[in-house]
């Protein structure tokens, strides 16, 4: 390998290193919500299977495409809000992805639309939010909003489905002076 090459691959094994530690950070900061790695089938194929929430999340996280895990949430409407423990996965970006189980574990949903994300293998709650049906920002039909605004991190905003029983597919956005900017994707179960 020539001088020039190695200063290539230099360069490229730093740009991947600064953006996961980005990701990691501002995962940190805006309280973006990350998850428990699950246990994958064999080989997962892009699809949903109701009645197998293990299926649909190894699905979603090993198989889809960003544009076939949208065309799942513009296909599904809110459904009910979860309740109770939920585990939770950040799908994509990936970098994150495989970030996320040392920092969020999931949600715990109480009654009156108010949540908890779960923090950590020792599942500290952590980051409220309230919950109710609203406006998509992806596609302006209804879905649930998770509202971060009385937290300690009141610019980021979720919005989830039920893509098929059980299972929740959604964003998670950090309000800017310029807009909305999509952090991550994530599943819950």
């Amino acid at each position: 390998m020539n001088d020039t090459s190695k200063q290539k691959a230099g360069r490229r094994w730093w740009r991947t290193r600064t953006a996961t530690w980005v990701a990691a950070i501002l995962g940190i900061l805006f309280g973006v919500i990350l998850v428990p790695v699950g246990t994958a089938t064999a080989s997962p194929v892009c699809q949903l299977y109701p009645g197998n929430p293990a299926a649909t999340i190894d699905a979603l996280r090993f198989a889809c495409s960003t544009e076939q895990t949208t065309q799942f949430y513009l296909d599904a409407a809110p459904g009910p809000l979860p309740q109770g423990h939920t585990n939770g996965w950040v799908v994509y970006p990936k970098e994150t992805a495989q970030i996320a189980p040392g920092i969020w574990t999931g949600k715990n949903f109480y009654g009156g639309g108010f949540l908890q994300n779960r923090l950590t293998g020792a599942n500290i709650e952590g980051w409220p939010a309230h919950a109710y049906i609203g406006t998509s920002m992806i596609d302006g039909k209804p879905t649930w909003i998770l509202d971060y605004s009385q937290s300690p991190t009141p610019r980021v905003v979720d919005e989830i489905r039920e893509i098929t029983p059980g299972v929740w597919f959604g964003y998670s956005f950090v309000r800017t002076p310029f807009g909305l900017l999509g952090l991550l994707s994530f599943v819950l179960a």
